[in-house]
């Protein structure tokens, strides 16, 4: 049983990420089955994986709205990274780049890509081994630093974000620089809510960025659902019809996002072992 409510809420992160996507990019792209259902099986994948990973209880409210933000971060994670150093594809349809570029423009050679590839995950990998070994320490009464400097590292994720975010759009937008601190301020918000939730590090860390991503995302997407997406800017839209049949997802998305603030909310009343507890 609690394989299936693991396997439940990776699809429903799944189902929340495509949802989003599909609406600000189908009146650009068009809708197909297979793409709006791709982050749906990475989140069936990832969930399980992560429930077993960390020993989460599937039975706790604050373990499902843990998990569900730390299966975001990863499938967000995987998503993001295909579509910049692996995918091949024709570029010349975005007003910014989806693929690696350099000062807005396409980094055409696929073994600079991959080499970039090799790099940008060996980092991510060496930040999550310093959040994990960071958790052993503080754990194990090695370090005695506040909560509060420790919620600043589990943020990392909104940095990450910030200043990838700033090297793919500065040079084709301009710098914003309220949107470059925003990812890094939410990012610390949900890293002291997931915080109440649990109290392992890495946890709190993929929870942090996870979260970020689908409340900025939620907030682009369905407070400005006229305004396209930076990456389309200026472009045409060749599939109008989505305007309309877009809406039909917009109710399951709403549910997902019951889902998670029921999850929450509960789960901050069950009163578990957080790192912080007031």
């Amino acid at each position: 049983m609690q394989f299936l409510i693991a396997a439940i809420t990776g699809l429903a992160v799944g189902l929340h990420n495509s949802t989003w996507g599909m609406y600000k990019d189908s009146p650009h792209e068009g809708f197909t089955w297979p793409k709006y259902m791709r982050s749906a099986i990475a989140g069936l994948i990832y969930g399980p994986i992560i429930w077993y990973l960390f020993g989460l209880d599937m039975y706790s409210f604050a373990h499902i709205a843990v998990l569900f933000g730390a299966t975001y971060s990863a499938e967000r994670a995987t998503m993001e990274i295909y579509k910049t150093f692996l995918r091949e594809e024709d570029q010349s349809k975005y007003f910014i780049p989806m693929q690696l570029s350099v000062f807005g423009k396409p980094v055409e050679s696929r073994k600079a890509r991959l080499t970039a590839f090799v790099f940008y995950v060996g980092g991510i990998i060496l930040i999550c081994y310093g959040v994990y070994k960071l958790n052993a320490a503080y754990h194990a009464g090695q370090i005695t630093w506040s909560p509060w400097w420790l919620l600043f590292i589990c943020s990392v994720g909104g940095w990450v974000s910030a200043f990838g975010g700033a090297w793919k759009d500065a040079p084709l937008e301009g710098f914003e620089t309220f949107k470059f601190f925003r990812s890094p301020g939410v990012s610390y918000f949900y890293a002291f809510l997931a915080s109440l939730l649990t109290n392992n590090l890495m946890l709190i860390a993929l929870c942090s960025i996870g979260f970020t991503i689908a409340s900025i995302e939620t907030y682009k997407t369905f407070f400005f659902p006229n305004k396209p997406r930076g990456k389309f800017a200026g472009k045409p839209i060749l599939f109008p019809e989505m305007l309309e049949k877009r809406k039909k997802f917009v109710p399951l998305y709403i549910g997902i996002w019951l889902f998670v603030i029921v999850s929450i909310v509960m789960g901050l009343m069950s009163n578990p072992n957080g790192l912080i507890n007031f």
